[in-house]
């Protein structure tokens, strides 16, 4: 899908407030964005920006100031809530710019300035750009994906900004929609010149166009060394021009969204085809593997076998049954783990037990390093950290001579960063605040030095409420209260009644009268407030100093928790598979580099875990071989043909995603390609009947296989 893009008529604004003037030379930079414009505690948006904005997110659209005689259309949503809303803009695929103020008034008064304190976009938000957990599906992958070309070769470059994932793909121009339905990404990045296939249009991606240049791939390689820090990619591997061409835009296209911050992305990756089995759309859309014809996770393969317990466990265990492997060696690999843990149900039941509700590590990570994490993030590190460490020591009890060899490995990674935990926990307390500038992050005893300033923050609330009770006393007005707002700040309210007896004395400052009340101040109070206001902003500011170090620690250590949580998500894949296999009789696929594909008894994953207990699956068998490699199957309508070929189709893919299957005897082959065409449907939008489409379809079959 195409984004939408607000219109440009605000640019015909005649003599703008100081404040709209600001917005409008903001706004020339993010034409293609809503501006979300900081103004206290709200984002404004003005001009068209409010009108498509009201209209998307249901909230009142109303006027601020005017424009050559016409009212200025402004709406706004609170600081505090905004991720919501920029979820529902995103998700109708708007892009959206945060604009923050960008100095404090006393800057502002050091250069002499007048009017507004300056302003600048921090950030641009786009569907494939996103970190917060608020924004993003936990158990599926967010990829940014761009396309690269040089003479007639392509290349996709894909990214996860909330895990760090980075690699890059050389594909023929025919292979492009298979991948890219593979990857599934929620942004693609492409040429403005780019002769956009049908199919693309009718994807669900937020396409973003961008200028030719930006996929130029020398400039790609030097943008690459830029990010790396390196004088040359040598060592990453060998990329083909149109990979540097995609990857090198993709990193361009994060440094205009980013403003700067750029993401801590790993080492670019090359993807070879020999390495994953090929699932066409087509395919994919048929055999439902992670939606169902009708769009619901409900119903799919991945909803009937998914029993990870983490959203890295289901991230991973999604991006295995999209690409199921295509190498005999680590498939058996995979398998080794599943079996272990069903050697060892009781230990892998314990382990499960610790992962539920585990920290998404990965994610906390990349909030960490990009400064969008907050304390509560440092504390589900700790408690990530400290968890996983236990896991280790459950799973170490029950180790044998027969391990699986990677096995070994997993818990060596998991264990690196362990010691984290115990710097993390004392350091941080029981209840913290979303945000480190809210205050109140670190455990009193942690650091002295913060402590004695909260003692004397403290001390200063204490006596002013003596303080309160001294007037009281003094001017014989029970009702006398000290109050704060953030205009007056501390001072003496008491009802209109009262005000006389203040007002003759001369301790009492009058500040202000309402219709119910009459607020004073006195030297004594401003001065306690001075003091307290000096405490809090030193505690404050001491607590931000600490935060700072403790991010620091973590980042020290990124490389290192990142691969402890990809361990955890491995693990936690596993000993889901295990659980599934034992729970629903499942057996160990016999994997070979023949062209064998044997099933006995065979059983449709999706069909069993929806049927009644009472009505068992009848299962079957499939045999094809080399000297018997064609089966024709007939039968009336809903006598199970369909339910037959996704039943084997669905055994493969599992097999080969490292998992057990749902048969009593498997011997698999390694299957490198499975086309399926299930539940055609005309496509009238380019004069294609049902028939039609299934000949095409069947056409592509024949090509390809």
């Amino acid at each position: 899908m195409n984004q939408a893009q607000p219109t440009a008529t605000w640019r015909n604004v005649k003599s703008p407030t100081p404040m709209i003037a600001q917005y409008l030379e903001v706004k020339e930079g993010q034409q293609n964005a809503l501006l979300f414009y900081r103004m206290g505690d709200f984002y404004e948006m003005f001009f068209e920006d409010a009108e498509i904005g009201a209209n998307v997110l249901g909230i009142t659209l109303t006027k601020r100031g005017k424009s050559d005689g016409d009212d200025i259309p402004m709406c706004g949503v609170p600081v505090h809530a905004v991720d919501g809303y920029l979820a529902r803009l995103i998700k109708a695929g708007h892009r959206v710019a945060l604009c923050e103020q960008v100095e404090d008034p006393a800057t502002q008064k050091q250069r002499g300035g007048k009017g507004p304190l300056k302003r600048a976009v921090v950030r641009v938000f786009t569907p494939g750009t996103l970190t917060e957990d608020e924004l993003l599906s936990p158990r599926q992958h967010n990829y940014l994906a761009a396309i690269g070309r040089s003479g007639e070769t392509m290349a996709v470059a894909w990214a996860d900004m909330s895990t760090g994932d980075f690699m890059v793909k050389e594909i023929p121009e025919a292979g492009l929609e298979t991948l890219i339905a593979q990857l599934d990404p929620s942004e693609l990045v492409v040429p403005n010149n780019f002769a956009r296939p049908d199919w693309l249009d009718a994807a669900a991606v937020c396409l973003s166009e961008q200028s030719p240049a930006l996929f130029d791939s020398t400039s790609g390689r030097q943008t690459l060394e830029s990010f790396y820090q390196v004088g040359s990619l040598d060592g990453f591997g060998d990329f083909s021009r149109a990979m540097l061409s995609a990857a090198g835009a993709l990193l361009c296209y994060l440094e205009t969204t980013q403003i700067g911050n750029m993401p801590p992305l790993s080492r670019l990756q090359t993807i070879v085809d020999a390495a994953h089995m090929e699932i066409d759309p087509a395919t994919r859309r048929s055999l439902e593997l992670t939606r169902t014809l009708a769009g619901e996770s409900r119903g799919s393969l991945l909803h009937a076998i998914d029993r990870t317990v983490t959203a890295a466990g289901g991230r991973l265990l999604t991006e295995r049954l999209a690409a199921p492997l295509g190498n005999a060696e680590s498939i058996i690999d995979r398998h080794e783990l599943v079996a272990w843990f069903l050697q060892h149900m009781d230990m892998c039941e314990q382990i499960r037990v610790k992962m539920v509700g585990l920290s998404d590590m990965e994610r906390i990570m990349a909030r960490l390093s990009m400064g969008h994490g907050g304390p509560r993030d440092l504390s589900g590190l700790a408690n990530g950290l400290a968890s996983a460490s236990e896991i280790v020591v459950i799973a170490t009890n029950v180790r044998a001579l027969a391990d699986p060899p990677q096995l070994r490995a997993l818990f060596d990674a998991i264990m690196v960063p362990a010691p984290l935990a115990d710097e993390l926990g004392p350091a941080l307390a029981d209840d913290l605040p979303l945000l480190a500038r809210d205050g109140g992050l670190v455990r009193r005893g942690y650091d002295l030095a913060l402590d004695e300033i909260r003692d004397l923050r403290d001390e200063s609330r204490r006596l002013i409420a003596a303080l309160q009770q001294r007037y009281s006393a003094e001017t014989n007005v029970a009702s006398l209260k000290i109050k704060h707002n953030n205009v007056l700040g501390y001072h003496i309210d008491v009802r209109a009644s009262h005000a006389e007896k203040l007002m003759q004395a001369e301790e009492f400052i009058h500040r202000q009268t309402t219709a119910q009340t009459v607020r004073f101040t006195t030297t004594e109070l401003a001065e306690m407030e001075r003091d307290m206001a000096s405490a809090s902003e030193r505690a404050l500011a001491k607590e931000l100093e600490i935060f700072e170090q403790l991010r620091s620690t973590v980042l020290q250590q990124a490389m290192a928790i990142t691969k402890a949580a990809q361990a955890l998500a491995v693990i936690d894949v596993a000993s889901a598979s295990a659980v599934l296999a034992a729970t629903t009789n499942q057996c160990r696929p016999d994997i070979r580099t023949t062209v064998d594909f044997y099933i006995e008894k065979g059983r449709h994953p999706v069909i069993e875990s929806m049927l009644d207990v009472s009505t068992p699956f009848i299962p079957n068998d499939c045999d094809l071989g080399e000297d018997n490699n064609l089966w024709l199957l007939t039968g009336p309508n809903m006598a199970g043909k369909s339910t037959f070929l996704r039943q084997n189709a669905h055994i493969a893919i599992m097999a080969q995603a490292g998992m057990y299957v749902p048969a009593e005897t498997a011997v698999i082959g390694i299957v490198d390609r499975i086309f399926s065409r299930v539940g055609a449907a005309d496509d009238l939008a380019r004069g294609r009947s049902t028939f039609m489409v299934e000949m095409i379809e069947t056409a592509a079959i024949l090509n390809l296989a």
